[in-house]
């Protein structure tokens, strides 16, 4: 299913909570007040008083600094706080959530744990990315058995306002979808900067090489997801046998650029399972 057949935030009129307000909470909030819902109908608890002004300066909404029983009006809970600190957020919340459906943009923490913590089996996880804070964000869901397909709708309906979603059927895939889409933005970051290091070197300016490296990612992409053909296939119709392309492929399988960045992968999804054993234990 895609973000397509997804209903609008609009649609709903329940209160939805946010624990903790960084990034990828700004990232959700932001995409539901585009789409219509009001700020009224959200609540967001956030600790940090720096944060909490953020919020009120960004969205209008006053955050506050400890839950209270004011979050027993919310339908959906959108947890938004670190892995390390999720238990005792929970801990502190949960009292106040116990009718709520409940969805999880931490890393690693099992929906198990969640569920121990919260008293309560309607929980979905999510592992989204950070392109959501300008609505281009890749997100996987899943949803544990209690969870009714009029929640899923809910969701949908939320991370939906963020970009593009997909769900899956076993909970333990999202440890690799972590290591490749949760944790892929840095890799092309990465990318764009060894290109742009490379270009300036070569003589372009640093605006020059920026332009032309963010350009040429954002141009692929588009190509790769337009086209129905294999990327293998998209790149053998760039590299002529003896060409510039050939030539720095050929460094870069000679370096074993491809390898290790696997390797690298598999010990991000490795991470991700280690942070479920590590602060997930109820």
């Amino acid at each position: 299913m895609t973000s397509a057949t997804a209903s609008t935030a609009s649609e709903s009129s329940g209160i939805i909570a946010f624990i903790g307000g960084g990034n990828m909470a700004s990232a959700i909030i932001g995409g539901l007040l585009k789409q219509g819902r009001p700020a009224r109908q959200i609540q967001i608890v956030e600790p940090w008083a720096e944060q909490r002004s953020k919020l009120a300066a960004d969205f209008g909404i006053t955050a506050q600094a400890e839950p209270d029983a004011a979050l027993a009006a919310a339908t959906l809970v959108v947890w938004a706080v670190k892995p390390q600190t999720f238990k005792q957020a929970a801990q502190q919340a949960g009292p106040h959530t116990g009718q709520a459906l409940h969805l999880s943009v931490a890393a690693g923490i099992r929906s198990g744990s969640i569920a121990g913590w919260l008293g309560s089996e309607r929980i979905v996880r999510a592992m989204p990315n950070t392109p959501a804070l300008v609505g281009k964000g890749m997100t996987a869901l899943f949803a544990r058995p209690a969870v009714t397909a009029a929640d899923r709708l809910a969701v949908e309906g939320v991370i939906q306002t963020t970009g593009a979603y997909l769900w899956l059927e076993q909970e333990e895939a999202l440890d690799a979808v972590t290591a490749l889409s949760g944790s892929g933005p840095a890799y092309v970051f990465y990318f764009i900067e060894a290109m742009v290091q490379a270009g300036t070197e070569m003589g372009l300016s640093r605006a020059q090489a920026h332009q032309l490296a963010v350009g040429t990612f954002v141009g692929a992409s588009a190509l790769a997801k337009a086209s129905s053909e294999p990327p293998e296939t998209l790149r053998e119709r760039v590299t002529s046998k003896g060409g510039t392309t050939y030539a720095a492929l050929t460094a870069m399988e000679q370096a074993g650029v491809k390898q290790h960045f696997m390797q690298a992968m598999h010990a991000a999804r490795q991470r991700a399972a280690a942070l479920g054993d590590e602060f997930g234990t109820s």
